[in-house]
């Protein structure tokens, strides 16, 4: 008894600590699924919470990163699941109240990432902004690793070819 509950503390410990030290990656995820400051942080603190009651469906320490987005991942999908009222907000509305590091320095490439289907837009935000291994994002996305790439070559191809257009215009 003694040693699963230091098995569990043990546990604990760690997923406190990378909680703590990716907290503003965690939240920029996040935010890449609802475009609110609000919204995002009431589904990390749903992740950090399910994380922490599920901590047992922990395996390997080591695939700490990929288990904790897997689950924020979820738990912003079933957010907007639960709010089909939600709405994106005028980028008016959103660039007042962006904080600092939700900022892009090229509006370009928030508009073209915007326009991206979320299947695409997840994992290139995973792959180049947070920048995992497309077998961590594999894990995370419950996909196979081809399934990945074929997604992550089109989302690509997609944002050069409205990249492309916003140059034109």
């Amino acid at each position: 008894m003694k040693i699963y509950n230091l098995i569990d503390i043990k546990k604990e410990k760690i997923i406190k600590k990378y909680i703590v030290e990716n907290k503003d990656n965690l939240y920029r995820f996040a935010y890449s699924y609802v475009k609110n400051e609000n919204d995002a942080l009431d589904i990390v603190h749903n992740a950090v919470c399910k994380a922490l009651s599920n901590k047992d469906s922990l395996k390997d320490d080591k695939k700490i990163k990929s288990w904790i987005y897997q689950i924020v991942s979820n738990c912003a999908i079933d957010y907007i699941r639960k709010n089909n009222k939600y709405t994106e907000m005028t980028d008016e509305i959103q660039n007042e109240n962006m904080i600092g590091f939700d900022k892009y320095e090229n509006f370009d490439l928030k508009k073209a990432m915007d326009n991206l289907p979320q299947k695409y837009k997840q994992i290139i935000i995973l792959r180049y902004f947070e920048d995992m291994k497309i077998s961590d994002i594999a894990e995370i996305l419950s996909e196979k690793e081809n399934t990945i790439k074929t997604r992550l070559y089109k989302g690509l191809s997609k944002l050069k070819i409205e990249l492309d257009n916003e140059d034109e215009v």
